[in-house]
């Protein structure tokens, strides 16, 4: 099969190459794929630097989600059957940037038919953290206020959608432009271009002095920094990532003057700590998703071709909404 991988590595257009190798076997426990659509995430770009929390071997195919469709299943699989359309995330070092994927069965959802491949393919991941972020982490009630940053990137635009699903007033950041109109797309109710704004008091004039209550945040740095200016008393801000490079050292004295909440969110543990909780969240995304109460929006659909520029743009921060390939 064909898939790309990195031999060595740095920035995704720099590393990836295009190669043909043994087609993947599924084990125990584990089913096969032809993969049908694969989203670029920034995990992507972070395993192509070698900066990722994960660090699979060289050399290895990146791609942490998919839709796909069965075509073999290892022994003991109970949870798909050859020919059902599936959505999850491959195991590494066998990501999803290629023709065929091995998945195990734990990870293996039920494709919403409701969503067309790229679309169902884009659910696992930012939705699933966002959804934790914001329904576990911070219990995001109808009526509050919830600050997004980030609000036209891959988990960013799943918090807006699922905000405003829950009956949220959505204010989205974003960085020009063009993100503007995307996050607009998406139903924030309030998006600010922090390029020419100062999204501290534009949260504060469009609250009327009440704040965030709520403020997801997977980019850290000055957009954390800011966040505790206009966080409303009994706040909660949730750490999901770091996209803008700068890990935050929050000042803790501030948290107890103001009387907010900082509160982290690691996705991946819940597969291997609470594994049940993970099902649950997919069986309520699918309900949104078939009461059309959310749809993955689609910045670019591209060719199995384009996965290296496609990363090399995602981890320049040139990106608008989600990036979905197709072999």
């Amino acid at each position: 099969m064909k898939a790309w991988r990195v031999n060595e590595l740095g920035e995704g257009r720099d590393v990836l190459s295009l190669e043909e190798v043994d087609d993947p076997v599924a084990g125990t426990g584990q089913v096969l794929v032809k993969v049908l659509a694969a989203p670029a995430n920034f995990p992507d770009v972070l395993l192509c630097r070698g900066e990722y929390q994960i660090k699979p071997p060289l050399p290895f195919t990146p791609g942490v989600e998919l839709c796909g469709v069965v075509v073999a299943t290892g022994d003991g699989v109970t949870r798909a059957a050859v020919g059902d359309r599936v959505v999850g995330t491959p195991v590494l070092p066998g990501g999803s940037f290629a023709e065929f994927a091995v998945m195990d069965q734990a990870n293996v959802f039920a494709a919403p038919a409701s969503l067309d491949d790229a679309e169902a393919a884009a659910l696992t991941i930012g939705y699933q953290t966002a959804w934790f972020a914001l329904h576990r982490r911070t219990r995001l009630a109808a009526g509050d206020h919830l600050l997004v940053h980030a609000a036209a990137g891959g988990v960013g635009s799943a918090a807006v959608q699922l905000g405003k699903a829950a009956g949220a007033t959505v204010v989205g950041v974003v960085g020009g432009p063009e993100k503007v109109r995307y996050a607009t797309e998406l139903g924030a109710d309030l998006v600010i271009d922090r390029h020419t704004e100062d999204f501290v008091a534009a949260v504060r004039e469009f609250t009327g002095g009440h704040g965030a209550d709520i403020v997801f945040d997977p980019v850290g740095g000055e957009a954390y920094a800011g966040s505790t200016k206009c966080i409303a008393f009994e706040g909660r801000i949730v750490v999901v990532g770091f996209a803008g490079g700068t890990i935050p050292h929050p000042g803790l004295n501030h948290a107890l003057i103001k009387n907010y909440s900082i509160v982290g969110l690691h996705w991946g543990l819940y597969q291997s700590k609470n594994p049940a909780v993970i099902d649950d969240c997919h069986r309520e995304l699918t309900r949104l998703a078939d009461e059309g109460l959310l749809r993955p929006l689609i910045g670019e659909r591209l060719g199995f071709a384009d996965v290296a520029d496609g990363i090399g743009r995602l981890g320049d921060g040139s990106t608008v909404g989600r990036l979905v390939f197709a072999p």
